[in-house]
């Protein structure tokens, strides 16, 4: 029996590795890029080039998207030569990108009104997780159409999670980003706090991670914090963006969300001294520059 059609729209630093896996999984594969080049390098290895969000729609039965804000989503899914622009009965769209709840619910009405159905589907976990398909997926829309999708998402993602109604994943990711920066920030002043106090911040990993500060933060990006690399598995810039998100959604429902907050404004430092394409957990060099501790977050092992 043949699998599923696959379109996929944005192969940047999540997208590329999420596309190859459904190809390992069997999955026929349409892609688009705004950049040739993955496009070009997926189809060296039997993806199938498509010019256009319209001509992936036409080709493909499933249509994922994995682009970095709300307005990219938009005018991918419903502008000039989008997705919808090359609807027919049965396609079913999957919007994977962290985009603002109101405009999933937007965006799946629109597509409603053409026969598509969609869902919202945004992801945790990082580089590391979209190349070893391990990614938390937090999935709102009908959950029929999600049993039906099921096994496309267990060809990119571990726990796969139905949330709710259209909008529902959007809005739990905006509280997974919420956890995730505070738990990044908490991480940042720990071992600034240490280091500046005389402590190697190696030890104090590996002394807290095995009690009740063990976390995602620790296990994963203490490492390359300590090394002093901030290759993005997951751009600061687009986590300030997500922070944004979370903050007007708390305005919408009326939530005082004063952590996440501050939190925001210390990416928004981040950025501001020119840190936006840096990993997320480079957040720590705001901390260490309030401390005057000029990057001797490092190992003394180094």
């Amino acid at each position: 029996m043949s699998k599923t059609m696959i379109g996929f729209i944005g192969l940047g630093i999540m997208g590329k590795p999420m596309a190859r896996n459904l190809m390992k999984a069997g999955y026929p594969l349409v892609v688009h890029n705004r950049s040739r080049g993955p496009v070009d390098e997926l189809a060296a290895e039997g993806a199938i080039a498509a010019r256009t969000p319209k001509e992936v729609a036409t080709k493909s039965e499933v249509v994922i998207t994995m682009l970095p804000d709300s307005p990219d989503v938009e005018l991918v899914v419903a502008g000039p030569d989008g997705v919808l622009s090359g609807a027919h009965e049965g396609l079913i769209l999957i919007d994977m990108s962290t985009i603002a709840p109101a405009v999933a619910v937007s965006l799946a009405q629109k597509a409603a009104a053409q026969g598509v159905e969609m869902l919202d589907a945004p992801v945790s976990g990082g580089d590391v997780g979209a190349i070893q398909g391990t990614l938390s997926i937090m999935v709102g829309g009908k959950e029929e159409v999600f049993q039906r999708c099921l096994p496309i998402f267990q060809a990119m993602g571990k726990t796969i999670i139905y949330v709710g109604e259209s909008g529902a994943g959007q809005t739990v990711k905006a509280c997974n980003q919420i956890v995730v920066a505070g738990t990044l920030a908490a991480m940042s002043e720990a071992l600034v706090l240490g280091t500046k106090a005389g402590v190697d911040p190696a030890v104090i990993v590996q002394a807290i991670s095995g009690g009740a500060a063990r976390c995602w933060a620790l296990e994963v990006r203490a490492p390359h914090v300590i090394r002093g690399a901030f290759v993005p598995g997951f751009k600061s810039k687009l986590h300030y963006k997500d922070l944004g998100i979370a903050m007007q959604t708390g305005r919408d429902y009326k939530v005082p969300l004063p952590v996440t907050s501050l939190v925001r404004e210390f990416f928004a430092a981040l950025l501001a001294k020119g840190g936006g394409e840096l990993d997320h957990s480079a957040i720590i060099t705001v901390i260490e520059d309030l401390a005057r501790v000029e990057a001797r977050t490092r190992s003394k092992a180094e």
